[in-house]
């Protein structure tokens, strides 16, 4: 099992390079002969934007938890502290883009299936089961519409709260002293209420994953 991880990594690697350079059909291709359609990609992707979320807010809540430590700190702790608050950020901001790559491999899946779901409805001869099945699909484009709009909600609230961060992180970086730190001290309660409504919405966000993913189960 361990050796075959190299290998497994790699073709996962191979298959989201197909499905960013916008070969999608190949993309899809590549995972059918490995068992898996469209709306099992779906899913993996949703429970993986959940994941993403959910290390965005241990990430931000690291990062102020930082920041207010280095009250009361002078000399070379306030360095070290400094630093592994720059790593802080860099961590979030490096979070928000993996975020963005995956709202955006989340909606072209879910386009791209309720596409081809309108497409496949016309092969149903059983009236009852195409009218059952158009219904489904409605369901499932009310849900998703649900869960996109909450992502979205909640990667836009991280541009304002990472923009603030990195303000202090520089100011910080030109001003390493405890005059620095006293000047923050007056700030840093705006940014507590960011990351709190933050924290909010990317809750939700997780919340609607879940009732998104228990929906389409079903």
């Amino acid at each position: 099992m361990l050796g075959n991880r190299p290998a497994t990594k790699t073709i996962i690697v191979l298959a989201l390079c197909i499905f960013f350079m916008g070969c999608h059909s190949a993309y899809y291709a590549f995972w059918e002969k490995m068992g898996k359609e469209k709306r099992h990609l779906l899913r993996d992707q949703v429970e993986k934007s959940q994941e993403d979320q959910q290390s965005a807010s241990e990430e931000l809540s690291d990062a102020l938890s930082r920041l207010k430590q280095m009250y009361g700190l002078d000399g070379g702790d306030l360095e070290k502290m400094y630093d592994r608050l720059s790593d802080d950020y860099e961590n979030c901001e490096n979070r928000a883009a993996i975020i963005d790559q995956r709202i955006e491999k989340v909606n072209r899946i879910a386009n791209d299936l309720f596409d081809e779901w309108r497409s496949e409805l016309g092969q149903i001869q059983n009236a009852a089961f195409r009218s059952k099945s158009r219904e489904k699909l409605r369901a499932t484009q009310r849900r998703y519409a649900r869960l996109e709009a909450a992502m979205k909600r909640s990667r836009r609230r991280m541009t304002p709260v990472l923009s603030n961060l990195r303000d202090y992180v520089l100011f910080l970086k030109h001003n390493l002293n405890a005059q620095a730190i006293g000047a923050l001290k007056s700030e840093v309660g705006g940014i507590e209420m960011d990351v709190d409504r933050l924290m909010r919405d990317l809750r939700n966000s997780i919340a609607e994953a879940d009732a998104f993913l228990t929906e389409f189960k079903n």
